[in-house]
């Protein structure tokens, strides 16, 4: 079996020029778009890798104020501190250290109430009031007993005590 000569024919040979020239031209073209949608994706995915890494650390800067607020809240509705001042202490002629004394006695036996949330101390104002109230203290080998004037409830718990003989 033998080829035919058509690269003698000058019709097959311009058909067969023409298929070379238009297949080497539509790679060109089809590597100029390919090239042209490489390059506009390539730009795309790296404007999200910036817009991804923008966003995460917008997500750190977030979650580390998210953390820092959370640790105020909870301090502020936790009691922190427990103060205790006896008002009337020079009126029976005491000295310092039996009022220091007998106000740190005081906090002991409230100490109870630090770490706890203010709803819980103010639902039991009346427990503390009571403790405070039965508690009979010795000052100077005279007997006295406290009683609450005020108190204040907050994340320092502030309880103002008069002092007086005990009958």
């Amino acid at each position: 079996m033998r080829i035919p000569p058509y690269y003698r024919r000058p019709s097959w040979q311009r058909f067969f020029s023409g298929m070379v020239i238009g297949g080497a031209i539509s790679w060109f073209i089809f590597l100029y778009i390919f090239g042209v949608w490489q390059e506009k994706h390539t730009q795309k995915i790296r404007k999200q890798e910036d817009d991804i890494l923008e966003l995460k650390k917008d997500i750190n800067i977030w979650q580390q104020e998210y953390k820092e607020i959370n640790k105020r809240n909870i301090e502020q509705i936790t009691v922190q501190k427990i103060n205790v001042k006896i008002t009337n202490w020079e009126k029976y002629k005491l000295d310092y250290l039996g009022t220091f004394e007998t106000e740190e006695s005081v906090k002991d036996d409230i100490s109870m109430m630090l770490a706890k949330d203010l709803d819980t101390v103010y639902k039991s104002k009346e427990l503390i009031t009571k403790i405070i109230e039965n508690k009979r203290v010795k000052i100077n080998n005279k007997r006295y007993k406290l009683q609450v004037k005020k108190m204040i409830i907050y994340t320092t718990l502030s309880i103002e005590l008069e002092i007086g003989f005990d009958e």
